[in-house]
């Protein structure tokens, strides 16, 4: 997995789903398995099998998060309301009218309520640039031409 880069809020918010995986879930999961060992035959027991699965998903995540968070570099928001980077919030003009992103780190996009990933196309084109300055963003429609307006 390549190093990347997220921001202090999404380290702290996988952090604390991987607490609460750990802890809360694997406890909860625990005690699915030994009541459904208390039902008999674990061969043909539902509960059990049902249990063992939610076990390897929450184990799974568990590892998934914990090599994750090996993986990434913490940034601090953006350090500088003239450029655009890292929790800066950018309001772009195109054709298509004007609009605000917040830049976030990968874990926490969600564009349709304007958090787009440092990755992401807009994301990597925004990002570095400056008040006034024009980018260009290869999107399946073609390329659209943005105007940076304002950065906070």
């Amino acid at each position: 997995m390549n190093e990347q880069i997220i921001s202090q809020e999404g380290y702290d918010k996988l952090k604390d789903e991987m607490t609460f995986l750990a802890t809360v879930r694997r406890k909860e999961i625990a005690e699915r398995i030994e009541r459904a060992k208390e039902l008999g035959d674990l061969s043909e027991n539902a509960e059990y099998s049902e249990a063992k699965d939610a076990q390897a998903l929450n184990e799974g995540r568990v590892l998934e998060l914990a090599n994750t968070l090996k993986n990434v570099t913490v940034v601090n928001s953006g350090s500088s309301s003239e450029e655009v980077a890292m929790g800066s919030k950018v309001t772009v003009k195109s054709k298509n009218g004007e609009k605000q992103y917040t830049i976030v780190s990968f874990n926490e996009a969600d564009p349709l309520s304007g958090k787009i990933s440092n990755e992401s196309p807009l994301g990597v084109a925004f990002l570095h640039h400056h008040k006034g300055e024009e980018v260009e963003v290869e999107t399946p429609k073609g390329v659209i031409r943005y105007k940076i307006i304002k950065t906070e």
